[in-house]
């Protein structure tokens, strides 16, 4: 499949991505969308699904937002057109829209946020805006008309009266109307604004970065787990002072040299990151095995020819260290060492693991327990 319309993956990255946006005629050809209207909305009335309704004319308020769970009720009261359903978190919850996202791993796993579902009946929108994340459009079925172009930030001017950060006075460089198989790749801070030209459902496959104060908040809360952050301050070589107000410089070196100590352990922010990194979106998916297995049951599953694959809602990751290999799954971490190091690769490399090489580390029974822990936390299951 020539998803990026005939881009190698490095050309995209390289040309595209976080750059400039990128229309894709029939990135996937044929595509069938493995959901429908009725199903997203029946999902939308979950209470453990994210979901949103945006009413573009809302009894005279405009781009009013509407939080789900929702009752099946809701969706008759609603008007003929101008409205939108969003459902977060679709490939949690469908495991052929999860298999979609083997077809970005030319992103690392780290930077996927997750497919989110826009159902909208025709005129629906939910408004001209930019957002913070690359994300690529896909459309799933019907048609939709997408204005885009032009940098957006904190400063663009908003328009009153909606909860929504709805971009006032703004026109698309471009306009484009995708069809199913179609694909739009936007970086962050374009401005767009899709507008549905009859009943249609696009998914939006977006990829995250951590903001600088997510990240350092994150690890210095993680420094301050650690079990010394408690220990306090000393000074034994105390002098008097020519005034008790003033904080000496010697004061502000030795807690410069703490600090830099602390923020300079490259393995411990590696540690919190994948932690970090591979915290489940939804702790609602992420369950116990319904029965869970022995070692000797995972390891007979493995040798009948079961296939692996990830929960939907599960993520994996790896770093490696110098004299060790750090494996994260869903906020865990696994340290792994010798001829146990090259499992991390495996079982990050796609939802559906290489039970060949898998099949390798089974007979080490440390590994085989992780592997049956990880089976009986609900990060993989057999399909």
């Amino acid at each position: 499949m020539d998803m990026l319309g005939g881009l190698s993956p490095s050309e995209f990255l390289r040309d595209y991505w976080q750059k400039k946006p990128l229309v894709i005629r029939q990135a996937f050809p044929g595509f069938q969308c493995p959901v429908d209207a009725n199903e997203l909305a029946g999902l939308a009335c979950e209470e453990a699904v994210e979901s949103r309704i945006v009413i573009e004319n809302d009894h005279g308020n405009p781009w009013q937002l509407h939080n789900g769970p929702f009752s099946e009720e809701r969706f008759s009261e609603l008007p003929e057109q101008d409205w939108t359903l969003l459902v977060q978190g679709l490939d949690h919850w469908v495991p052929e829209v999860a298999d979609l996202l083997e077809h970005f791993r030319f992103v690392p796993n780290w930077r996927l946020d997750d497919i989110m579902a826009s159902y909208a009946p025709k005129g629906g929108s939910v408004g001209p805006h930019y957002d913070q994340y690359d994300v690529f459009l896909l459309q799933a079925q019907g048609h939709r008309r997408w204005a885009f172009g032009g940098h957006c930030d904190e400063s663009s001017p908003r328009a009153e009266g909606t909860p929504l950060r709805i971009l006032s006075d703004w026109e698309g460089d471009e306009i484009v109307t995708l069809e199913p198989g179609d694909m739009l790749y936007l970086p962050p801070g374009i401005g767009h604004h899709g507008v549905a030209e009859d009943d249609c459902i696009t998914l939006s496959v977006g990829f995250r970065a951590p903001t600088i104060d997510d990240v350092l908040t994150g690890f210095t809360d993680f420094l301050c787990s650690q079990s010394d952050a408690a220990s306090h301050l000393n000074d034994p070589d105390l002098q008097v002072q020519d005034n008790p107000g003033a904080i000496a410089p010697d004061v502000i070196e030795r807690l410069h040299s703490i600090l830099m100590d602390k923020l300079s352990d490259k393995r411990q922010l590696s540690l919190w990151f994948g932690q970090y990194a591979t915290a489940p979106k939804s702790l609602e998916i992420v369950v116990p095995a319904d029965e869970p297995a022995s070692e000797d049951e995972f390891a007979d599953a493995v040798r009948s020819g079961a296939q692996l694959r990830w929960n939907e809602g599960s993520r994996f990751a790896y770093h490696e260290n110098e004299n060790e290999t750090a494996l994260f799954a869903d906020g865990e971490q696994f340290l792994l060492k010798g001829d146990a190091r090259p499992l991390a690769p495996v079982l990050c490399a796609g939802a559906r693991i290489d039970m060949n090489a898998l099949a390798l580390f089974t007979g080490d029974p440390a590994l085989l327990g992780l592997l049956t822990n990880l089976y009986n936390q609900g990060s993989v299951y057999f399909e």
